[in-house]
C-alpha cells in the first residue's frame, strides 16, 4: 500500500529524494517493486527549477553532446549570416569610401558588374546641372601569377580621377599620377599577400608592371585590390572604349533632394542606362542576393540536424522517466507542468548551446578575417541583429524539438506509466 502526502510547496515539504515534490511513505514491497531506493529517504528542499537541472545533469554525457550539436549548428547560423553581412557591407564600402550617390550602369545586364557602358558617358553625365562629378570604373578580375595569388579585384580608372582623392597613401608616387601606362598599385592589405613592393616589377598577362604605389582605403573590399590605367585595363581585357560602370556624385549645394531629379536626367541621357542609388545597387546586386541565399540554405540544414539531436534526446529523456513523470501526475501535477518542465529543459539546453555558438561564431569569423586568403576581401560582421537571429533560431529549436516529447509526456496515466516503467 503507498499513502501518498502531498505537499504544494515545494519550499517547504520533504520530498523523496528522487524528484517529485511530494512526501511519499512506501512501504517496502511497493518500493521494491518500483526500483524507488528505499533507505535513502531525507530531509530536502526541492524547488521547480532544481528538479529542471537535475534532469539535465543527469545523463551528463548525452547532454554534452546535444550542446555540440546545438552550439554547432547556432555557431554555424550567426558565423554564415555574419560573412554574408560582411560581404554586403565590403561591397557598399566601395562606394561608401567615395560618397558615391548613383551607379550607373547597362539596362539589361545580367550580371552589373560585368555591364558595359562607354566610357563617353561619364564626361556627359558630369556635365549635368545636378552633377557634381562623374567617373567610370572598369572592373576585371586578374591574377599575379608569379606571386601565387589569384582573382584580385582589378579597378581601372583614368588617371587624375577625382576618385583617387579618397585613398590614402602608405608609399610610393600618388595615385593616378601621370606615370608610364605599365604602372599599378596595390591595396595595402594586397602588398601583404603579395609581398610586393614599391619599385618591383610585377606580371599581368605576361607584361611587367611597376608597382608605383601601395594605398589604404576605409574600404576592406579595395584594400585587397589593385589599379591600373583606364586605358591599360581596356587593353589587357580587350574592352576599349569601354567600363563596367559610371560612379556619380552629386552635388548637394543645389538641395537635398536631387536623387530622383538626377536619375531621370541621366535616363533621359539614354535609355539604356540604368541609373541606382548606391544602397538600391548593392541590395539588389546578384552577387549579394547569391551570398545571403546560400548563408540561409546552409543555416537551415545545420538548424535542421540540430532540431533532430535535440527531439533525439528529449525523446529519450521521456522514455526514461516514464516511471517518475507517472508518479509526478499521481501525486496532482497538471498535464500542462509537465510539458512546461520538458519545455524548459529543451530551452535550457538550447540557452547554454547559444551562448557556446556566439561565442564560437565569434572565434570562426575572427579566423577568417585573419587568413590570408579572405583578408582584404571581407571583414564578417556580427551585429546585435545576427545574433538575436542566431538566437532566436536556436531557441526556436529548443522549443520545436521538445514539443513531441512534452506532448508524449503530458499524455502518460500513471497506472501505465507505473506498469510499462
Amino acid at each position: 500500500m503507498v499513502r501518498i502526502e502531498v505537499c504544494w510547496s515545494f519550499a517547504t515539504c520533504e520530498s523523496h529524494k528522487s524528484p517529485i515534490g511530494g512526501r511519499l511513505t512506501l512501504d517496502e514491497n511497493v518500493g521494491s517493486r518500483f526500483d524507488l531506493p528505499l533507505g535513502k529517504i531525507v530531509s530536502s528542499t526541492m524547488w521547480f527549477s532544481t528538479l529542471i537541472l537535475r534532469n539535465l545533469t543527469r545523463r551528463r554525457y548525452r547532454s554534452i553532446l546535444t550542446l555540440l550539436a546545438l552550439s554547432t549548428a547556432i555557431a554555424c547560423v550567426i558565423a554564415l549570416l555574419g560573412v554574408a553581412n560582411g560581404f554586403k557591407k565590403s561591397f557598399a564600402e566601395v562606394y561608401s569610401a567615395h560618397q558615391i550617390d548613383i551607379v550607373v550602369t547597362r539596362q539589361g545586364a545580367a550580371d552589373r558588374l560585368s555591364s558595359s557602358v562607354d566610357e563617353n558617358m561619364a564626361s556627359r553625365i558630369g556635365e549635368l546641372r545636378e552633377i557634381q562629378h562623374a567617373g567610370g570604373v572598369l572592373l576585371e578580375t586578374l591574377s599575379l601569377e608569379e606571386k601565387r595569388v589569384y582573382g584580385i579585384p582589378t579597378m581601372g580608372i583614368s588617371k587624375g580621377s577625382w576618385m583617387f582623392n579618397d585613398f590614402r597613401l602608405r608609399d610610393g608616387a600618388p595615385l593616378g599620377s601621370q606615370g608610364t601606362d605599365a604602372s599599378l598599385w596595390l591595396g595595402v592589405h594586397l602588398a601583404d599577400r603579395t609581398g610586393a613592393k614599391v619599385g618591383e616589377f610585377v606580371q599581368v598577362f605576361e607584361q611587367n608592371f611597376l608597382v608605383e604605389g601601395i594605398f589604404e582605403s576605409t574600404s576592406v573590399w579595395e584594400n585587397g585590390s589593385m589599379i591600373l590605367p583606364l586605358n591599360k585595363l581596356q587593353e589587357l581585357t580587350d574592352r576599349q572604349g569601354q567600363v563596367t560602370y559610371i560612379n556619380v556624385m552629386l552635388d548637394h549645394s543645389q538641395g537635398k533632394e536631387l536623387g530622383p531629379q538626377a536619375v531621370k536626367a541621366i535616363q533621359d541621357l539614354d535609355v539604356r542606362l540604368l541609373p541606382l542609388a548606391t544602397g538600391e545597387f548593392v541590395k539588389s546586386d546578384t552577387r549579394m542576393q547569391i551570398a545571403s541565399a546560400m548563408a540561409w540554405m546552409t543555416s537551415v540544414i545545420a538548424l535542421v540536424i540540430g532540431a533532430i539531436g535535440t527531439l533525439n534526446t528529449m525523446m529519450t529523456s521521456v522514455l526514461e522517466r516514464t516511471k517518475e513523470i507517472g508518479i509526478l501526475r499521481a501525486i496532482g501535477w497538471p498535464r500542462s507542468k509537465v510539458i512546461l518542465m520538458i519545455m524548459l529543459e529543451s530551452c535550457g539546453l538550447a540557452f547554454v548551446a547559444c551562448l557556446l555558438g556566439s561565442g564560437l561564431a565569434m572565434a570562426l569569423t575572427w579566423g577568417l578575417s585573419q587568413s590570408s586568403e579572405a583578408k582584404g576581401l571581407l571583414q564578417p560582421t556580427i551585429d546585435v541583429v545576427t545574433f538575436l537571429e542566431g538566437w532566436g533560431m536556436g531557441l526556436g529549436i529548443g522549443l520545436l524539438g521538445a514539443w513531441i516529447p512534452a506532448w508524449h509526456a503530458s499524455q502518460l496515466l500513471p497506472t501505465k506509466a507505473f506498469r510499462n516503467g
